[in-house]
């Protein structure tokens, strides 16, 4: 029996179709968060790209009232990493990834601190009210003054489930980041965590993919067995790797069109694979991913990471300047959706300048 090889175009834009890149969907924000199993959002503004660029009809209001209505939340889950989930998924994620965690504090030399009781005592300030980092310290330390801050703070991350509260994450605030718990947040929300089912979606929205992959996407170890016990349709890379995939995941044709797309910050897409070689070569991505934990915005041109972009806005004028890695095939093509992007992002500016290096 022979397995089916696809090579490094088949599953990039198997990658595309899954991750909503190939063309712009008419799905609701709520529907397509799901859908990628979150987006990482250590940055506040990243997920409101990423859903531009994905979603047909985007509102950038939306996902900021569904914070409001708790429907998303901002929480800690795969990679130890704060995401923008659905309120389902938050409930779903955090304890299947809570070993990620475990594994910091376990790091950790505590000096004799007594994690359980910082938690619990964490844990009622919280959902007194929710507070600062700063704020939290503060108070962690006149209880325990014998201890750093820093640390108590710490142990009280690791071991209480979090969510921080709007209006961080709304598109257009500001202000500190503050957070309360899990529980006293969505009170009543309910679902059962699943490995199996969080290893199905994942390979919906970023397979097909290997064991590895998998692992390096949540963060957590040991899910060879996970994916084992699934029913699961199975190819080959082009090195031999075993990839797994969903029976009706799409596996769109090598050469199928693939549009220009700025991808923000963060984004899981080039984030998700033990190899990234389907999205990006190891050249371009160590200019993306800097020694300080930055991944950078990237533009995709015909599916894979061409350049990187920046947006700011000073003085009311919006600029967006594009560093290509190479020349491009298609200079206004990229200016096209360079403009649209300004124009959604920053529809008051005073002005809108797009500038292309090289």
């Amino acid at each position: 029996m022979t397995t089916d090889v696809l090579g490094r175009r088949a599953l990039n834009r198997a990658l595309l179709a899954r991750q909503l890149l190939l063309e712009r969907r008419p799905m609701t924000v709520l529907d397509a968060v799901e859908h990628l199993v979150g987006m990482q959002a250590q940055a506040p503004n990243p997920p409101y790209i990423g859903l531009w660029s994905r979603l047909a009809g985007f509102d950038f209001a939306e996902p900021g009232a569904l914070l409001t209505d708790r429907r998303l939340v901002r929480v800690v889950v795969m990679r130890g990493t704060l995401h923008l989930v659905s309120a389902r998924d938050a409930v779903l994620l955090k304890p299947l990834t809570r070993p990620v965690l475990d594994r910091y504090l376990a790091a950790t030399d505590l000096g004799g601190a007594d994690a359980e009781a910082v938690g619990a005592y964490g844990r009622k300030l919280l959902e007194d009210e929710p507070r600062s980092d700063k704020e939290l310290r503060e108070l962690l330390a006149e209880r325990w003054p014998e201890h750093d801050g820093a640390l108590l703070n710490r142990i009280v991350r690791c071991t209480v489930p979090l969510v921080q509260v709007p209006p961080r994450g709304v598109w257009g605030s500001s202000g500190l980041a503050r957070h309360t718990t899990l529980e006293h947040w969505l009170d009543g929300v309910e679902a059962e965590p699943s490995a199996e089912e969080m290893v199905l979606r994942y390979l919906a929205a970023f397979g097909p993919a290997t064991v590895q992959d998998v692992q390096h996407w949540s963060g957590l170890t040991g899910l060879g067995e996970v994916v084992r016990r699934l029913e699961l349709r199975t190819f080959a890379d082009e090195n031999g790797r075993v990839l797994y995939d969903v029976p009706d995941g799409p596996l769109p044709d090598p050469d199928t069109p693939a549009p220009v797309r700025f991808v923000p910050e963060f984004d899981n897409l080039t984030l998700s694979h033990a190899d990234r070689a389907r999205i990006i070569t190891e050249e371009h991505r160590k200019r993306i991913f800097t020694v300080n934990g930055i991944i950078r915005a990237t533009l995709l041109v015909d599916g894979f990471v061409h350049g990187m972009w920046k947006m700011e806005k000073k003085r009311g004028v919006a600029t967006l300047r594009v560093e290509p890695f190479a020349p491009l095939p298609d200079r206004a093509a990229v200016e096209e959706e360079g403009h649209r992007l300004l124009a959604a992002a920053h529809p008051a500016a005073k002005g809108h300048e797009l500038h292309i290096d090289g």
